[in-house]
């Protein structure tokens, strides 16, 4: 049995930083690839960073040279550096396996980027 934890989000300035967390309990998550996703109301949600158990990053468009995906195994930890922030990445994010299991998704982490 794999479980997630979000945390990490808040109110910020545009142009301003934050970082989330990921805690994963179970042994699953040292072979998985693991992604983040954020989803604003209306909105698809969307697969903005994911890192393979390897270590291998991909970002989307959107995001590329202002986040950073990385994880620690040894803390079963994902983390989401987020600089630059802008108005547009107001969203509810989530960490979950990519492909994703829905059995995991959670209540994620808000970010609210706005001045």
């Amino acid at each position: 049995q794999v479980q997630l934890v979000e945390s990490g989000g808040g109110l910020v300035q545009p142009g301003g930083s934050l970082r989330l967390s990921c805690a994963v309990s179970g042994s699953t998550f040292r072979l998985v690839t693991m992604g983040w996703y954020r989803q604003a109301p209306g909105n698809q949600r969307e697969l903005v960073a994911r890192i393979t158990s390897g270590g291998s990053t991909n970002y989307a468009d959107s995001v590329m040279g202002r986040f950073t995906v990385s994880r620690d195994n040894a803390k079963n930890t994902v983390y989401l550096q987020m600089n630059s922030l802008k108005p547009e990445d107001t969203a509810v994010y989530h960490c979950n396996a990519d492909p994703p299991l829905r059995i995991l998704w959670g209540q994620g982490t808000q970010v609210t980027v706005s001045s």
